[in-house]
C-alpha cells in the first residue's frame, strides 16, 4: 500500500482549481520539494474541516483546557497562498479517517483512494491495496487548516435567495419559484 506520509508537513492545505460552479478541489501536503496533492469533493473537504475543528474543541473540553490547541486560529497563521505547482493529481479521495495521538499531542488525518469496491459495493473486494495520504499536525496548524478549508468552501457560488441551491453566474432553474429562471 504507497503511502504518502508527512510528519509533520511544511504545509498542508485545501484549495481549489477553477471557476466557482466548476472548481476540482484538492489536499496538498509539502515537505521540501516533496509535493503530494490528491483530489477530493467539496462535501469532503468540508466534513473534514468541520471534524478537525469538532475533534480540537473535544481534546481542548477534556483536557480542561491544558492540550496545547488553540482556541481559535493564531494571528498570522492564515496560508492564503495558492495550492503549489506542479499540481499533480496522485488519486482521488474516496474514505478519510482522523483521530487524536494524545501521546504526540498531534491530529493525523488519512485519505484513502477510492476504489472500485467503494463506488459499486456489489463488487468483490478486488485489491486491498490503496494509496494513503497521511498527514500529522500540531493543534495550531490544524486550526489553521480547518479555518482556511471552511473559507475556500464558502467562497463558491452564492446560494439563491429562494431556495439556498447555488447562483450560477447566467442564473438557475428555481424549483421554489415553479421553474422561473433566478
Amino acid at each position: 500500500m504507497p503511502v504518502f506520509e508527512y510528519d509533520p508537513p511544511e504545509r498542508f492545505v485545501a484549495g481549489t482549481v477553477g471557476e466557482p460552479g466548476q472548481r476540482t478541489f484538492f489536499l496538498q501536503a509539502r515537505s521540501g520539494t516533496r509535493l503530494t496533492s490528491v483530489a477530493l469533493e467539496k462535501t469532503q473537504v468540508t466534513a473534514l474541516a468541520e471534524r478537525v475543528g469538532e475533534l480540537l474543541d473535544e481534546v481542548v473540553r477534556r483536557s480542561g483546557g491544558s492540550a496545547p490547541v488553540p482556541a481559535m486560529p493564531a494571528a498570522g497563521s492564515e496560508d492564503t497562498a495558492p495550492l503549489d505547482l506542479p499540481l499533480e493529481e496522485e488519486f482521488r479521495v474516496g474514505t478519510m479517517s482522523l483521530a487524536w495521538d494524545g501521546e504526540r499531542d498531534v491530529v493525523v488525518i488519512e485519505c484513502f483512494e477510492v476504489t472500485e469496491e467503494d463506488l459499486d459495493p456489489e463488487l468483490p473486494e478486488l485489491s486491498p491495496q490503496r494509496n494513503v495520504l497521511r498527514v500529522s499536525l500540531d493543534g495550531t496548524t490544524a486550526r489553521a487548516f480547518a479555518a482556511r478549508s471552511l473559507a475556500l468552501v464558502a467562497a463558491g457560488r452564492p446560494p439563491c435567495p429562494f431556495c439556498a441551491g447555488p447562483l450560477d453566474p447566467s442564473g438557475h432553474v428555481c424549483p421554489r419559484a415553479n421553474g422561473y429562471r433566478r
